[in-house]
């Protein structure tokens, strides 16, 4: 497939022209907007490539919006115009009504320069749609309501069906709220890595930008954190935060993770000594967790379809000194771990995500209402080998990173149903600020909402085989 065409004019600004070429990449390729910007942003500073991060990643997410006002703007459906113009109109329009900072004029003509890299003749459009909207395009954005799940999925830039799931599960006022948080930067943690210190250490490290910081080490970044003092090992960073550029990756320090992706293996809670199965393991940030939770010893059992994806988080493994991961390569759904002979297992099986969609710009665009049903076959599949591998009175937790009652309580209900021998237990005493509410009240299971808990969306369900 030949390469996306890079604009020919030296006088554009360096992070516009990434940008532009990256959603031409997401739109026209199907790429995925982290891997799109890694592979355009290598030349760039640090600055520039900040820049490039926030308008591409904007303008994958605002999709919606920009396409329903380009509609309106330039009197033809989005649909009709060729794909070098429609992603100069989407990067033009979102740095305007968005963004702010630079001049209008700077926009402009820089949005009319990409739309030429192909020699389109489409660039006139783009100037007098982009100049049409300095004068009328806040005031389109400022009339767009969400009164309606219809309504709200224009003005907060998602598919219509995400938006009636979850208006019809959250109510009204949850699902706007959680829509328009979908459009913030996420928030950015690090797990402290106990194999290796502390998250006292740790903050007082990176704080400082790591050993050997100074005028030697210019990877080096200082960072301010705070503590979560529900989940000990993890620090909360106040601001962006290149940890492959700081020192303290290669020690093994500490690893990106979400506060709700920790709380599972918190859920889980495995004890020194015992053996512990993770089923669909990579990237291994699970894994790991549960093998530092575990003091290095006993054994976790890391359960990876992907080759690939195996190898990767075997290096993750070695990183962080984590030496009681096994890895092996198998398909949860498919091959039934060794017998009921583990104490704990960790079922995070493959799901449609919708509790990230602040941190992956381009998800809610690739997936739909009818792979969540083929993903809930496929999670069950997996449930149901993770329980046949547990040992009487073992726990097994079940978990997502997404909001949809198809993939989480509905089919643990079921589960329960057809499993006599699992019963449910009460997450909701530990983590009550958490509990996923039913009609009757608490449900003992956990769902953290972004908007409300300011990390990723996740479902958590723990059962203790009898």
């Amino acid at each position: 497939m030949p390469p996306v065409p890079a604009a020919r004019s030296n006088t554009i600004a360096p992070a516009r022209r990434c940008a532009y070429t990256v959603l031409r990449r997401v739109f026209e390729r199907g790429a995925y907007a982290d891997e799109a910007l890694q592979a355009e942003a290598r030349e760039l500073d640090a600055r520039d490539r900040a820049l490039a991060m926030r308008l591409a990643y904007g303008a994958v997410q605002r999709r919606g919006t920009l396409d329903h006002l380009i509609e309106r703007l330039a009197e033809r459906p989005p649909g009709r115009l060729d794909p070098p113009v429609l992603a100069a109109l989407r990067l033009g329009l979102y740095e305007l009504l968005y963004m702010g900072g630079s001049p209008d004029y700077a926009v402009v003509a820089d949005a009319v320069e990409l739309a030429k890299a192909r020699g389109s003749s489409g660039h006139g459009l783009v100037n007098a749609v982009l100049r049409r909207a300095t004068r009328e395009g806040s005031a389109l954005l400022g009339a767009l309501d969400d009164d309606t799940p219809e309504h709200a999925a224009i003005k907060h830039s998602h598919p219509e069906w995400i938006a009636r799931l979850w208006w019809q599960e959250l109510g009204p006022e949850g699902a706007r709220a959680l829509m328009a948080y979908d459009n913030q930067p996420s928030e950015v943690a690090v797990r402290a890595n106990t194999l290796v210190t502390d998250a006292e250490t740790l903050a007082a490290g990176l704080l400082a930008g790591g050993p050997g910081a100074g005028a030697d080490a210019p990877a080096a970044q200082s960072v301010a954190s705070h503590r979560d003092p529900d989940i000990p090992e993890a620090l909360v960073l106040d601001g962006p935060f290149d940890a492959h550029g700081s020192p303290l990756w290669q020690t093994g320090a500490f690893l990106p993770q979400s506060r709700a992706a920790m709380l599972v293996a918190r859920a889980l809670d495995p004890h020194p000594g015992e053996r512990v199965l993770d089923l669909c393991a990579a990237p291994g940030g699970k894994s790991t967790h549960l093998a530092a939770l575990m003091e290095g010893s006993g054994e976790v059992l890391a359960v990876e379809r992907s080759r690939r994806r195996a190898g990767a988080l075997t290096r993750t493994a070695r990183r962080l000194r984590a030496s009681n991961v096994r890895v092996e390569i198998a398909d949860a759904a498919r091959e039934r771990p060794e017998g009921p002979v583990f104490d704990r297992v960790l079922v995070d099986p493959p799901c449609s995500g919708l509790g990230t969609l602040q941190a992956r710009a381009d998800l809610r665009w690739r997936v739909d209402a009818e792979a969540v049903e083929e993903m809930a076959g496929v999670q069950a599949a997996i449930l149901s080998a993770g329980a046949g591998a547990l040992r009487p009175g073992g726990v097994l937790v079940y978990s997502t990173c997404t909001i949809s009652p198809t993939e989480n309580e509905r089919l643990i209900a079921a589960f329960l149903d057809s499993h006599p021998d699992f019963g449910l237990e009460d997450l909701a005493a530990d983590w009550p600020a958490l509990a996923l509410e039913s009609s009757a009240g608490s449900s003992g299971l956990l769902l953290t909402l972004p908007n409300r808990d300011h990390t990723a969306g996740f479902f958590i369900a723990r059962l203790r085989r009898s």
